[in-house]
């Protein structure tokens, strides 16, 4: 279920960055929708148990690893903006 989560709040933060804040427009929605869900496995996958999230239950719900994957999504993209931004790729 938090893979599930991490994948989802991921994309929707993608989605927003492009939508609402207008970033990313030169790629297009699906890639920035793709960079959040990346950088949203990542986080969660990676970086939570690095910080100290309890990975022992599966099917419970982990508010700490979400955050984590959201914050690194956010990350992601606005990195992906940086580098867009500077390198026009």
């Amino acid at each position: 279920m938090n893979i599930a989560l991490w994948l989802v709040a991921g994309g929707v933060l993608g989605w927003a960055g492009y939508a609402v804040l207008r970033a990313n427009e030169d790629r297009g929605l699906i890639i920035s929708i793709i960079i959040g869900i990346a950088g949203g496995f990542f986080g969660g996958n990676v970086l939570a148990p690095m910080l100290g999230a309890a990975t022992d239950t599966a099917n419970t719900l982990n508010i700490f690893s979400l955050v984590v994957a959201s914050a690194t999504a956010a990350g992601c993209l606005t990195i992906a903006n940086m580098l867009s931004g500077r390198f026009n790729v």
